[in-house]
């Protein structure tokens, strides 16, 4: 009996260990860690095998698309697109879709064309010139010598005035002595008829004019008729206040009529002779001021005007020269300087203006992108006008007011494939068009162009897709 209530006991044992186990193996099926937990799908998973795969692209960005997977010709995956990735179609076939993450990562600036008056600057080199009016020749209209020279030295400066040598000549001699004689004459025949006084004062007036034809001074020539003695030299004065810039003048040479003895050259007042390209002509006026450096005085500015534009063109360096005119004080600018010329050129009148860096010019055209809402741009192709330092006129294309992209449009044509986008213009020329599926596929990197920051997110999305190699 007692053996009998043993084994009854373990039995029961045994039962209730069973059934606890089963109770606890349905407890544990339910645990947030048990393993039917862990065959259940990631929400993620879900959402990603609800969504529809639309085609793949191409990974470099160009305008071709697959409906199952391929590589391209450098043997990388084509990256799938899926419904609803990248937002809503454009509004038009031409205008390019960004989503405005990929907008802040890229570093996309935009600012509005403005109505502007342009100043732009030529820089020109030059070369500093004496002003052709201002340069003087003492050459003696009759044959003699030098007698003696005041002034022996070339560059010495002299003020007007100021006797430069002194020359014998026979001719000048014989000169004087034909007038002192006449006018003696003219006073002596003051009692006789009138035909003889006319005689003599003819010959007196002839002779005075051959003195002063030949640069003999008035206050020689008073004295020579006060006194009637004749001088044997004559004296040449410089005729203005200058620098001697040559001097053919020896001691006791010989010189013909005509010879140029000494050169004087007023420098107060001096020429700069530069160069304009071609191309720039077109905008250098008379009257426009202009801004002179000098290698020699690094931090001074001289102020000039231009004064004459040559009306040749030097057909071996296809420039065109432009004369400043600008005062010298101090004498600072020597002939023969080498100068930089800042001329202000520009329109008064106002144009439309966007910043030289919102233009893509593909060398037949000119493209601006211009920011028609949030995340979405539209490639115009303008005409230009004068330029600026900073700005170009655009005559046709932008309204003012409109907002132009001025930074990261080159990174745009990377994300989005921009000459699709410009192919929507009907211009063949700068790119063909987009498959239509493409325009809602932006491609995430492009030929020649780093990869943009947010280019990962269709291979996130594609859950296990191969991912796109950021370039070459």
């Amino acid at each position: 009996m007692k053996i009998g209530v043993g084994m009854t006991i373990g039995i029961v044992a045994a039962a209730a260990a069973a059934g606890g186990g089963y109770w606890l193996g349905n407890r544990g099926g339910m645990a947030p860690g048990g393993p039917a937990m862990t065959t259940a799908a990631a929400p993620g998973e879900t959402d990603k095998k609800a969504r529809r795969l639309l085609f793949y692209r191409n990974p470099m960005g160009l305008p071709d698309t697959s409906p199952v997977p391929k590589k391209d010709a450098m043997g990388m995956d084509y990256v799938p697109v899926y419904e609803g990735e990248d937002g809503d179609e454009p509004a038009t076939s031409n205008q390019i879709k960004i989503s405005t993450e990929k907008v802040q990562k890229l570093g996309v600036r935009t600012e509005p064309a403005e109505l502007r008056s342009l100043d732009r600057t030529v820089r020109i080199a030059g070369r500093i010139e004496p002003d052709e009016r201002r340069t003087y020749a003492i050459a003696p209209k009759f044959e003699g010598y030098v007698e003696r020279l005041h002034v022996n030295v070339t560059g010495q400066p002299v003020s007007k005035g100021q006797p430069l040598f002194e020359v014998y000549s026979p001719e000048l001699v014989s000169a004087q002595r034909e007038y002192a004689i006449a006018a003696q004459g003219v006073a002596a025949l003051g009692e006789a008829g009138p035909e003889a006084q006319g005689a003599m004062k003819q010959l007196a007036a002839s002779s005075l004019m051959r003195l002063r034809n030949w640069d003999v001074s008035e206050e020689q020539v008073k004295t020579l008729a006060k006194s009637g003695e004749t001088r044997r030299t004559l004296t040449f004065r410089s005729p203005v206040s200058g620098v001697i810039t040559e001097k053919k003048a020896l001691q006791g040479m010989r010189f013909m009529p005509g010879e140029a003895l000494y050169q004087v050259t007023d420098l107060s007042v001096v020429w700069v002779l530069a160069d304009v390209v071609e191309q720039d002509i077109g905008l250098v006026k008379t009257g426009a001021k202009a801004q002179v450096r000098v290698g020699a005085y690094p931090d001074q500015v001289f102020t000039g005007t231009v004064t004459y534009v040559y009306p040749t063109l030097a057909a071996s360096t296809r420039t065109v020269p432009v004369r400043v005119e600008l005062s010298n004080p101090g004498q600072l600018l020597k002939p023969a300087m080498f100068a930089q010329v800042e001329l202000a050129v520009g329109r008064p009148e106002k144009a439309v203006t966007v910043p030289n860096s919102a233009v893509i010019d593909s060398g037949r055209r000119q493209i601006v992108l211009v920011q028609v809402g949030d995340g979405r741009f539209e490639p115009r192709e303008v005409k230009l006008g004068e330029r600026s330092d900073n700005y170009v006129a655009v005559r046709d294309g932008v309204r003012a007011g409109e907002a132009v992209v001025v930074a990261a449009n080159f990174l745009i044509d990377a994300e989005s494939n921009l000459k699709a986008a410009i192919g929507g213009l009907g211009h063949a020329g700068h790119g063909g068009s987009a498959p239509k599926g493409d325009q809602s596929a932006p491609a995430d990197a492009h030929a020649g162009h780093q990869m943009a920051p947010g280019a990962a997110k269709p291979q996130a999305a594609a859950g296990g897709a191969p991912q796109a190699h950021a370039g070459h």
